[in-house]
């Protein structure tokens, strides 16, 4: 009967209790055929790879690999990195998926085979990993003094409504689930199946400077891990900024053994300005000094609004902080529970949600609102860690681990060619965009490609509505300074 009435409605008549639907067609109709010509996909992934021939990238990874070359006339391994990393960025999963580039050679020249893609993994032992980074870190120099030359400083994280002088180094981990054996792949904290890698991303730019890849059940607070990690990120920082620029590092509660920020403090011995904020555990003497705590100030968010229902406090002196460096201060914020949150038993008696920070940046530099607010803004990279999974290390192709440890190096290569790119090249909501946006609207795009005049020409079209931010960063690209030497 619904039937029917529905028919009545439309004026339309029932047969044999069924009713009958006008098809609409909404899409033009169409004719496929495989005979085009000059037409080429992902188009604008030539933009990551020319990028890394402007930066010194793909020169440095040659160098690096030089070794590994058999024939003169075979490919170049450096280069055959850089296309894996190009692969990466634009959303590659596996060796296989090189056949995207590898099949538009009018695009992106020659490019190497699966089989032999995956014999240069297999030949990157640790001393070439080293040579990796270490290219990779002059890459980032050039990168960043392009940056100086055509568009001024870094980028300032902005917390509270205020910048964040210097640089930003997030560490953190994560776990990444292997749905199949491979070596080190093991039972994890949270009870799945995979590996536990370490990662660094500086938060000024979004580049992931360092990345460890660990067994599955490698502890989140393993001081040598961190301090591993640290020094990579370190390393990956050009000297002039290194050495010259106000550093904070945040972890959460996994980064603030003693151990380790003894080796933060360290480095203060060879002329870096470094600073931590880390999470810290709530112990019993540091419970009575939250019960003693006076002086409760209105938290802020990270967007300098007042938060509702949240207070901080800084409880430095009100217990002993021994283990902890000279300096330490240590900051408290309470919250009224959101429905659902997993509380303590000492957080369920005094009906508040409480964290603490631990950060060595001397008084005067801060209000206690705003270094509470900076240190919340670690959550960060949490996004970095999910966009990094889409982009290379959520899913690892071998099960051999160190053909994983190679193939995580150049994930993080082409997280940061994706973020030169951003940084260097585009403007407005893409230059901040997260990196499946910049592939769906930029990477992906098709083209018809010709050659006339011994000149080869990319023509985008017309009525695409990011074929303007993509020709002008194609021009831009061709304006950025070459290094020299």
């Amino acid at each position: 009967m619904r039937e029917n009435r529905a028919c009545r409605r439309s004026h339309r008549p029932a047969t044999e209790g069924t009713c009958r639907v006008k098809a609409t067609a909404t899409r033009p109709k169409i004719i496929v055929t495989g005979d085009g010509r000059g037409v080429v996909g992902h188009a604008g992934a030539r933009l990551l790879a020319d990028l890394a021939d402007t930066t010194g990238l793909t020169s440095a990874f040659s160098e690096a690999m030089a070794g590994l070359r058999q024939r003169r006339n075979g490919h170049d391994p450096g280069r055959i990195a850089v296309d894996l990393a190009v692969m990466i960025a634009d959303g590659g999963e596996a060796i296989a998926d090189l056949a995207v580039l590898r099949d538009q050679a009018a695009l992106f020249g020659p490019v190497a085979s699966a089989p032999t893609a995956w014999r240069l993994l297999s030949r990157l032992d640790e001393t070439l990993l080293a040579q990796l980074r270490a290219a990779r870190a002059r890459a980032r120099e050039v990168a960043w003094a392009q940056h100086a030359e055509v568009r001024g400083h870094l980028p300032q994280p902005a917390v509270a409504g205020r910048l964040v002088d210097g640089l930003v180094l997030d560490i953190d981990a994560t776990i990444v689930i292997c749905h199949s054996e491979k070596e080190a792949a093991t039972r994890t904290w949270k009870k799945t199946f995979g590996y536990h890698p370490l990662l660094c991303f500086l938060d000024n730019t979004g580049e992931a400077l360092a990345g460890l890849l660990r067994e599955g059940r490698a502890g989140s607070n393993t001081t040598a891990d961190h301090i591993t990690v640290l020094d990579h990120a370190l390393a990956q920082i050009p000297d002039a900024y290194r050495h010259g620029t106000p550093i904070l590092l945040r972890a959460d509660a996994a980064g603030s053994s003693h151990e380790f920020l003894a080796h933060i403090r360290s480095l203060r011995d060879q002329h870096l300005d470094i600073r931590f904020s880390v999470g810290a555990a709530i112990t019993e003497p540091v419970r009575e000094a939250i019960r003693a705590a006076t002086g409760w100030a209105p938290a802020v968010d990270t967007d300098g609004d007042l938060r509702e229902h949240a207070e901080v406090c800084e409880i430095t002196g009100l217990f002993d902080a021994g283990g902890w460096p000279e300096g330490t201060r240590f900051l408290v914020r309470r919250e009224r529970p959101h429905p659902g949150a997993q509380l303590s038993l000492f957080d369920t008696v005094e009906g508040w949600r409480h964290q603490i920070v631990a950060t060595d940046t001397p008084p005067g530099t801060g209000s206690i609102q705003f270094l509470e607010a900076r240190h919340r803004a670690h959550a960060r990279i949490e996004d970095r860690i999910r966009t990094g999974k889409d982009t290379g290390f959520g899913r690892f192709p071998s099960r051999l681990f160190a053909i994983n440890q190679a193939w995580l190096q150049l994930a993080l290569t082409g997280i940061d060619l994706v973020a030169w790119t951003q940084n260097l090249l585009l403007d407005g909501d893409l230059a901040t965009a997260e990196p499946k946006k910049v592939r769906y609207r930029l990477l992906h795009v098709a083209a018809r490609i010709t050659r006339t005049a011994r000149r080869t020409r990319l023509a985008i079209a017309n009525g695409w509505p990011w074929t303007d931010a993509l020709t002008s960063a194609f021009t831009a690209l061709a304006a950025l300074p070459r290094p020299t030497g």
